[in-house]
């Protein structure tokens, strides 16, 4: 799955033009290295999102196409 579907999907930023913003802005890091927003994502992966006060580390936990609301969560593990 792309990331810039799975920040939507997951409900991480609200909409897929601005996860697709974001990484072209360079401020989606996926395992250490800033990705475009067509970069696929495996479950296990590590993302990070920078933010102008500060940043989101998570871990990719499932992929899937879409998710109700309160299930969205469960697609990923917020890291320290």
């Amino acid at each position: 799955m792309r990331i810039d579907k799975f920040l939507k999907v997951s409900r991480i930023l609200k909409r897929r033009t601005t996860a697709q913003e974001a990484a072209d802005a360079g401020k989606v890091l996926v395992n250490g290295k800033v990705v475009k927003p067509s970069f696929r994502l495996k479950e296990g992966d590590e993302v990070e999102l920078c933010f102008a006060a500060g940043s989101l580390k998570f871990r990719v936990l499932a992929l899937k196409e879409t998710v109700k609301k309160d299930e969205a969560s469960s697609l990923y593990e917020v890291l320290a």
